[in-house]
């Protein structure tokens, strides 16, 4: 259901489809005259049905460390990530936390499978996985809040960083604010475009303090942080894209990585 500042390209990089898609999966000829309380179909980004894994493959347990993310334990193992989710069953919108056991392709034979690795650090786990992730390092970035915890979505390729209720949400970069308003699944959301084509998600917001065209500078606050009703934690979910792709969010461009 379109909401207030909604626009289709807005909504196509949340739901990550083409604007094209979008509208002519609704019969939308111009994008300029999306009416609020609209109801929208999503068209499906890919028609590819999960498989079960063979029997016949051999499959480590990898349990993740801080700063893991799908996409880099996939490319280490060489596989996509949409290929790891079908093997771990994860929907497209799962959040790999720290701890969790992740079933990763294994060396032929008996060197490590069926075994649990810390961090991909064990003897026993470097032929089957070699994985670096970002470490504490990420905490010294700069985020929208003070981060107590981060994690990573898989799917929309963002991050959930867990903060303090009624937290200021603060601009990474200077910026247009071209989306502003509710979001299904994210609550209240803040999109601000840069000079450089890239597209700043804050989403998790109890209240926000911009408007639609309004112009931003770095720091500047966007709203006020919320509590997400399903984990009753107060959580940013932030997401950085550019040519509708998605953008590791510890590697986007920042105006200086200074701690917030």
């Amino acid at each position: 259901m379109v909401g207030k500042g909604d626009t289709i390209y807005s909504i196509s990089l949340i739901f990550q489809v083409t604007p094209d898609e979008l509208m002519k999966a609704n019969g939308i000829s111009d994008p300029s005259k999306l009416s609020v309380g609209k109801r929208l179909v999503i068209p499906a980004s890919s028609d590819i049905v999960p498989s079960t894994p063979s029997a016949s493959q051999n499959f480590t347990d990898y349990k993740a460390v801080k700063g893991d993310t799908l996409y880099s334990i996939a490319k280490k193992c060489g596989i996509t990530v949409q290929k790891l989710q079908e093997i771990n069953r994860y929907s497209s919108n799962h959040i790999l936390k720290v701890g969790d056991v992740v079933k990763v392709p294994g060396v032929s034979g008996n060197a490590s499978h069926g075994k649990t690795v810390q961090g991909g650090t064990t003897a026993s786990s470097t032929a089957a996985l070699s994985v670096k992730p970002l470490g504490t390092g990420i905490y010294s970035l700069r985020w929208p809040v003070t981060p107590k915890d981060i994690s990573y979505m898989s799917g929309q390729m963002g991050v959930v960083v867990e903060g303090e209720r009624l937290e200021t949400v603060k601009s990474l970069t200077q910026g247009n604010v071209v989306s502003a308003g509710p979001w299904r699944k994210f609550g209240r959301v803040v999109i601000v475009e840069t000079s450089e084509g890239y597209y700043y998600m804050y989403g998790g917001c109890e209240t926000i303090t911009v408007n639609v065209g309004d112009k931003i500078t770095p720091g500047m606050e966007l709203g006020r942080l919320g509590v997400n009703s399903v984990s009753d934690k107060s959580q940013l979910f932030f997401m950085v894209f550019r040519n509708d792709t998605p953008i590791d969010p510890a590697s986007a461009p920042r105006a200086g990585n200074l701690r917030t």
